[in-house]
C-alpha cells in the first residue's frame, strides 16, 4: 500500500465496531502529544505548579474531544464541517498566550480568548467565502511550512536534550522503520494500523530497555471534572484581544488548508458553507477554551496525513476519537497511561506524521503551474522567510510583541507573505497575458 494512496472508506462508511474502535484509538494516540505538548510548553513558560499545568491538560483533552465530534458529526447546520478530521490545541497560540500572560496575568489570557473565540465565530462564514485567495501555491506552502517546522519538535520528543543516540535512537529507529515496512508490505487491516501497531510494539521494545515510567499512573485520580475560571473572572484587555483575534485569523487559515486538503483527498466538496461550519468549530473551541482554561483548537496535521496514510477516511472512526479524548479529559488516570508513552517511540511517530504533512504541502505544491515566474517566487520567497524564525530565531527579538507574534513565527510568516503575494500577483495586478480580451 502506498503511503499517499487514495481512501478506501469514504467519509460517511459505516465500518465494524471494532475497526472503529481501533483506527479511533490510533487517531488518539497519533495527535495525543501534539495535543498535551502545548499546555506542557505554556505552562512552563510561565511558571505554573503541575498541579495546574495537569488541569490544563485534561481540560485540553476535553475541549478537543468535544470539538473534534462536533467537526465530524456537526451541529446541523451551523457547526462542524462533516469531514474525518481530528482538532486539537493550536501551537499558533503558545507565544501571544505567553505575552499576554506575562504582560497582564492569566485572566487575561482566557478572557481575550473568550474575545477572539466569539471573533472567530462571526466572522468564519465571510471567510469561507475567500477560498479563492487560497489556491494551491498558498495553500501547499503553508502545509509544507507546518511540517517542516513541526520536526524538530519530533526530535525534541525523541532525544530530550540528550545527544541522538543509544537505546533512544535504537528505539525510535526501530519504530520508524517498521512503519515503513508494514505501510510498503502490509495488507488490509495491518497497513492501515501501522502506527497503532508500531506505538504499541515501540512501548514494549522501549519497557525492555528501561525507557517507559508509568509510576505517576498509580497517582492519578479515576475522575477530574474542570473548574470554571479557576483563575478567577476574565479580563478583556484590549491588545490581548487584537493579538488572539489575529490568532485566530491564522488558525482559520490553517483549517481551511487541511479542509480543502482533506476534500481533495476524500473526493468530498469543501464547499465555503462546509468550510464555514468547521471554522465556526474552530471559533466555539476558543470560547470553550476560555471558559475551561484551555486553548484554541485546530485541526490537527498528523490526522490529516494519518486518513492519507491509511486510506481510513470514515468519519465513524473521527466520532470515537473524539469521545475516547472526552474520556481522557474526564479520567486523569487514563490520560496518564497515554502521557507515559515513551519519548522515542511517540518521537518517532511523531517524526513519520510531520514529514508526511510536509510531503502532503509539496504534493499541492506540484500542481502549481510554474510556467509563470510568479508562482515561482511566491513559492520561494514565503517558505524563505517562514525558515527565518526556525534558523535564526533572535532575529526579532528587538521587535514589538504584537509584531512579533506575527511574523516571528514560522507558520504565521509564510501564510502571510504567500497570502500577500498571491493576492498582488494574481488579484490586484495582472500581466497583459492575464487581462480579459
Amino acid at each position: 500500500m502506498s503511503v499517499l494512496a487514495p481512501a478506501e472508506s469514504p467519509p460517511a462508511a459505516t465500518l465494524p465496531w471494532w475497526r472503529t474502535v481501533l483506527f479511533g484509538m490510533q487517531h488518539v494516540l497519533v495527535m495525543y502529544t501534539g495535543c498535551v505538548a502545548v499546555p506542557l510548553v505554556f505552562g512552563a513558560a510561565l511558571g505554573l505548579d503541575r498541579s495546574v499545568i495537569a488541569a490544563l491538560v485534561n481540560a485540553d483533552l476535553l475541549v478537543a474531544g468535544i470539538i473534534t465530534v462536533v467537526q465530524a458529526a456537526g451541529v446541523g447546520k451551523l457547526l462542524g464541517a462533516r469531514m474525518p478530521v481530528v482538532a486539537g490545541a493550536s501551537f499558533t497560540a503558545v507565544t501571544p498566550m505567553i505575552l499576554i500572560g506575562q504582560e497582564y496575568g492569566l485572566s487575561a489570557v482566557y478572557g481575550s480568548m473568550i474575545a477572539a473565540g466569539i471573533f472567530g465565530v462571526l466572522v468564519a462564514v465571510p471567510f469561507s467565502r475567500l477560498q479563492r485567495f487560497f489556491p494551491p501555491v498558498v495553500r501547499g506552502a503553508a502545509i509544507a511550512m507546518i511540517g517542516l517546522s513541526l520536526i524538530g519538535k519530533a526530535v525534541t520528543m525523541t532525544f530530550g536534550e540528550e545527544p541522538a543516540g543509544g537505546a533512544r535512537l535504537l528505539v525510535a529507529a526501530g519504530v520508524i522503520l517498521l512503519i515503513l515496512a508494514l505501510m510498503r508490505y502490509g495488507r488490509g487491516l495491518l497497513a492501515q494500523s501501522a502506527v497503532l501497531v508500531a506505538l504499541v510494539l515501540g512501548t514494549v521494545a522501549a519497557a525492555a530497555l528501561s525507557l517507559t515510567d508509568f509510576s505517576a499512573v498509580g497517582a492519578a485520580g479515576w475522575l477530574g471534572l474542570p473548574d470554571l475560571f479557576p483563575f478567577g473572572a476574565p479580563t478583556f484587555p484590549i491588545a490581548g484581544i487584537v493579538s488572539m483575534c489575529l490568532v485566530m485569523l491564522v488558525i482559520f487559515t490553517e483549517s481551511t488548508a487541511y479542509l480543502l486538503a482533506t476534500a481533495e483527498h476524500t473526493g468530498q466538496r469543501a464547499t465555503p458553507a462546509v468550510i464555514g461550519r468547521g471554522l465556526a468549530a474552530d471559533g466555539l473551541s476558543a470560547v470553550l477554551a476560555g471558559v475551561l482554561t484551555s486553548f484554541p483548537d485546530t485541526i490537527f496535521a498528523q490526522n490529516v496525513s494519518l486518513v492519507r496514510m491509511t486510506g481510513v477516511a470514515a468519519r465513524s472512526a473521527v466520532v470515537v476519537a473524539g469521545g475516547l479524548l472526552v474520556v481522557l479529559g474526564l479520567v486523569p488516570k487514563m490520560g496518564e497511561v497515554v502521557a507515559s508513552l515513551p519519548g522515542p517511540v511517540i518521537g518517532a511517530v511523531s517524526l513519520v506524521m510531520f514529514a508526511t504533512v510536509a510531503g502532503v504541502g509539496i504534493a499541492t505544491l506540484a500542481t502549481v503551474d510554474y510556467a509563470r515566474t510568479d508562482n515561482l517566487l511566491i513559492v520561494s520567497l514565503a517558505m524563505g522567510a517562514g525558515m527565518i524564525p526556525i534558523v535564526a530565531p533572535e532575529l526579532y527579538d528587538g521587535l514589538p510583541t504584537s509584531l512579533k507574534v506575527i511574523v516571528g513565527g514560522a507558520i504565521t510568516s509564510t501564510v502571510l507573505v504567500a497570502f500577500t503575494l498571491n493576492l498582488v500577483f494574481h488579484h490586484l495586478t495582472r500581466t497583459p497575458e492575464e487581462l480579459p480580451a
